[in-house]
């Protein structure tokens, strides 16, 4: 009987890295993984990695996976690769790292620099883009970098994502996927390739042209595993490695979400919602979509910055004897906490949850902060847990009623995936919430068999996208939603939570403006 073939997909995400094997079905056929330390932190805000503790790291996952027998190394037919996004490295003129990268979750910004002038500042001011030309400058890691560190910078010949220099150190080809670009860089969006030379970004960021790193679309050839590599990876010298996205974009392509009809949930570090389309449309007016990981197409993407990471913030401050008891049963803590869900009936008792723990741009805007309202003698830490949860889910709502808006389609379907998808009683709150079914993708590791499909098109396989999606993803678990319960989360959402931002904002302000927090 002639064996399917197999894609191998290495998924580096912020918590670990993930070496997966799947077939030709979806199925996934192995596995390994190696934690991550997320970040060192040496002051506060700062969120630092070296970048050859990603490529150790990767080497121990493929150690582990040819350990478990399960697959050889010659049973591979290609590979691909997703990474955590906007994780950015300076390169010297040998491609060697000149300082730590600096990982997505950093809070540094760089100084204010004076206003554009012209009649381009003079446009800027009058369409209210001065906040967010603001936030580029400021947020941009190469800015920072020029300002701070100018002999780190003078010597940067190369400024690429953490996915580049993966790739470079598989192939030895400084490449990139365009669905792997995003963040504070001079890329078009609409394009979906560097900007031009005449672009506006260009001047508002220090990096250059010839820093960039080549864009490869999405299911296209990168290049081939280099010699060096194989002897880190075991994967066989010649190996085709096919482009694939970042772990979102992955993300929503593992989940089988290809239509505008699909909205795609994410509940990770980040938790987002997500669908693909073929349009060009600004969720959020001059806040472009991202690369999707089909080629040619788009994200509509909104996010919750911190989103599942409460679930981690709650865990060390109030899951304490969560902590201990799992430990005894050699679990993840995690898994006891839908215990805790199940104690809370819907609505928290009426607490009320806002998820903005960290400042945005538009939505929240600066001043953004988070909130807890509607304390009483009744509550206790599991109705906090709960009204984390959905308030969540109801920012997440708001996300999807505003793609909808913007793209005018509406959204029938759910699939939800991510750490926090694995939680039976967050996926039935996430169906009560939306009025929707919920549904599981067949596989966890949706992001690894994201990149899998990229690779198996990119290697002929399939034909296309859409019969490759056909035959390796499929819906798992499914969670109706329960009708007493939707009404009242509908009205708890539409009576109180949309109501919450605009009476909050001037008290936002006000502590900014006071405390200096958030800055």
């Amino acid at each position: 009987m002639k064996q399917s073939p197999y894609f191998l997909a290495i998924d580096n995400g912020t918590q670990s890295v993930r070496v997966l094997v799947f077939d030709n079905q979806g199925n996934e056929v192995a596995k390994s993984k190696i934690e991550l330390d997320a970040y060192i932190s040496e002051h506060p805000g700062w969120a630092e990695q070296d970048p050859e503790y990603y490529w150790q790291s990767m080497g121990k996952a493929f150690d582990g996976l040819w350990a478990l027998g399960t697959v050889r190394p010659e049973d591979i037919r290609g590979v691909s690769l997703t990474t955590q996004r906007y994780t950015m490295i300076n390169l010297d003129e040998n491609k060697k790292p000149l300082r730590p990268a600096i990982v997505w979750m950093d809070q540094r910004k760089a100084e204010p620099e004076k206003p554009v002038g012209g009649l381009i500042g003079v446009g800027i001011k009058l369409l209210g883009l001065s906040n967010l030309i603001n936030d580029l400058r400021s947020k941009s890691r190469c800015n920072w970098v020029a300002q701070n560190e100018p002999e780190v910078w003078c010597r940067t010949k190369h400024y690429v994502n953490l996915s580049s220099y993966l790739t470079y150190q598989l192939t030895g080809e400084l490449k990139d996927s365009t669905g792997s670009t995003m963040g504070y860089l001079p890329y078009d969006y609409k394009r979906q390739c560097w900007a031009k030379k005449s672009d506006l970004k260009w001047k508002l960021l220090s990096c250059t042209r010839d820093m960039m790193p080549e864009l490869i679309k999405t299911g296209e050839l990168l290049g081939h595993i280099s010699a060096e590599a194989s002897k880190v990876t075991g994967l066989p010298v010649g190996l085709p490695m096919i482009a694939a996205a970042s772990d979102k974009a992955c993300e929503v392509l593992g989940a089988g979400g290809s239509d505008p009809h699909i909205g795609c949930l994410s509940y990770g570090t980040t938790a987002t919602i997500n669908t693909t389309t073929s349009k060009y449309i600004e969720t959020i007016p001059f806040i472009p979509p991202y690369t999707a990981a089909i080629p040619g197409f788009y994200n509509t993407e909104m996010m919750v910055y911190r989103g599942f990471w409460m679930v981690s913030w709650f865990k060390t401050e109030f899951a304490h004897y969560e902590q201990r008891k799992a430990k005894e049963l050699g679990l993840e803590t995690e898994q006891l906490f839908d215990d805790l869900l199940n104690q809370v009936p819907a609505g928290s008792m009426g607490l009320m949850m806002q998820p903005y723990w960290s400042p945005g741009v538009r939505q929240p805007g600066p001043e953004g902060k988070g909130a807890l309202i509607g304390f009483g003698d009744v509550h206790k830490r599991a109705h906090i847990y709960r009204a984390i949860l959905e308030g969540l889910a109801y920012e997440l709502r708001l996300g999807k009623e505003q793609i909808e808006k913007r793209s005018r389609v509406p959204i029938t379907r759910l699939r939800v995936s991510g750490g926090g998808s694995q939680s039976d009683a967050a996926m039935q709150l996430t169906a009560d919430i939306f009025g929707i079914a919920a549904e599981r993708p067949h596989t966890y590791e949706a992001s690894g068999l994201g990149a899998a499909i990229n690779c198996a098109v990119g290697l002929g396989e399939y034909p296309d996208y859409q019969t490759a999606i056909q035959n390796m993803t499929r819906k798992g678990d499914v969670f109706e939603p329960n009708y007493p319960t939707v009404q009242l989360y509908d009205r708890l959402y539409k009576e109180v939570y949309l109501q919450m931002y605009k009476r909050m904002k001037p008290l936002y302000q006000s502590i900014r403006d006071i405390t200096g927090y958030p800055k």
